[in-house]
């Protein structure tokens, strides 16, 4: 299809979008006219986007289901989105990676950062996991797997269907194996430990790429430390304080699947005897060791994503708060305490003030030494506030 033959739909005159001029990627479904024809097309139709005077502005994707109606696909309205368009796209994401990597372990493509709306891939060398997140890239699976393996040479592509934001569009959850094979986990050498990724069972995609920088920046500060790695799900922080010298690790998780791997990663970089881990709610396992007088030189809290949308901030900082708290009471005098979130509706101050009265209400004094943000492999869109939501900040407590 051309701009001629393929279907139109139009912004609304008060929605004569500077956003979608000036580069934001998304239309919200108050800002479009839904008449029958716009209602009609199909979930990830792809359209010719006008604004009021009717003049094209972009191709995009329509989704009449999702609170984001419509997602910018390429500026140009001609564009053909084929396996030769994804090929592209994919080239320009590779050459970034290929620059600041030296092995092929790191998050491939960050959607719309990238621009590929909605769709993440993380590679693990010759595998990689893709997370086609709106209807658009579920409709174009195939074109999208087949450029993916002409690009990179992956030997296994893996299809994580999982997750709040496919529910959001309308998709359901499946996860399989869409080209290739997968045996079992996935090492990942990564800040110097060795990780074990479960590609097929495991949260997200695996294994978090965005908390390298942050994981390296808590190895700094564990050289002969007694470290407690709080939501460690396969040992991120506690398997890079180890790396970075530490004495000790305890890692405490509610999944006993991803302690096994924390355990078998620690294994792996040599570390089995100084790892511990301890299965429960992180919430109750941190009162627990308050009871027990425990202390240790650095604690870090890294846990689920508390806000994930904005109806659930105010809750979301009330958690976060609380992590802070009791995380507090475990820092022994001196010690240091990392706090992360990846929830994007709480931005980097809110969380900050969440995190810091949490510390005073645990009568502790802290100094921040270190804010940290996701890697360089996570790039941000600058008119998109959400593709940067990962938030971590570092103190120094009296």
């Amino acid at each position: 299809m051309n701009s001629e033959t393929r279907p139109t739909v139009r912004l609304r005159p008060k929605a004569e979008s500077r956003a979608i001029q000036f580069g934001f990627p998304w239309v919200y479904s108050d800002e479009l006219v839904t008449d029958r024809r716009t209602q009609a097309l199909a979930p990830g139709a792809l359209a010719v986007l006008e604004n009021a005077d009717r003049v094209a502005v972009g191709l995009v994707s329509v989704n009449t289901r999702s609170r984001i109606i419509a997602r910018m696909i390429d500026r140009d309205p001609e564009a053909v989105v084929d396996q030769a368009w994804f090929e592209a796209r994919l080239q320009r994401a590779l050459a970034l990676r290929a620059r600041l990597f030296s092995a092929p372990f790191y998050r491939l493509v960050h959607a719309e950062a990238d621009g590929l709306p909605g769709i993440v891939i993380d590679r693990f060398g010759d595998l990689a996991v893709v997370q086609p997140n709106a209807v658009w890239a579920e409709n174009h699976l195939p074109q999208l797997v087949a450029a993916l393996a002409q690009v990179t040479g992956v030997k296994t592509i893996v299809k994580n269907g999982s997750g709040r934001t496919r529910g959001l569009e309308g998709l359901p959850e499946e996860t399989l194996v869409v080209y290739g094979a997968v045996s079992g986990p996935v090492m990942v050498e990564m800040n110097g430990a060795r990780y074990m990724a479960d590609v097929l069972g495991g949260q997200k995609t695996g294994l978090f790429f965005d908390q390298r920088p942050n994981h390296a920046f808590a190895a700094q500060l564990a050289q002969g430390a007694r470290v407690l790695d709080v939501f460690c799900h396969v040992g991120g922080f506690g398997l890079a304080a180890l790396a970075g010298g530490a004495q000790s690790v305890l890692a405490v998780d509610s999944s006993a699947p991803a302690l096994v791997l924390a355990g078998q990663g620690a294994e792996a970089s040599g570390f089995a005897a100084q790892f511990a881990t301890r299965q429960g709610d992180a919430f109750a396992v941190m009162e627990a060791l308050v009871a027990e007088g425990a202390t240790f030189d650095v604690v870090v809290c890294d846990p689920p994503a508390f806000a994930p949308a904005r109806p659930a901030l105010e809750a979301g900082l009330r958690a976060y708060e609380r992590v802070a708290r009791l995380a507090s009471l475990l820092v022994a005098p001196g010690g240091y305490l990392g706090l992360c979130s990846c929830s994007h509706a709480a931005d980097l101050s809110a969380f900050r003030s969440a995190s810091s009265r949490g510390i005073g209400r645990a009568g502790r004094r802290g100094q921040i030494l270190h804010t940290g943000f996701a890697g360089p492999d996570h790039p941000q869109l600058p008119q998109l506030a959400e593709s940067g939501y990962l938030k971590a900040l570092f103190y120094r407590l009296d």
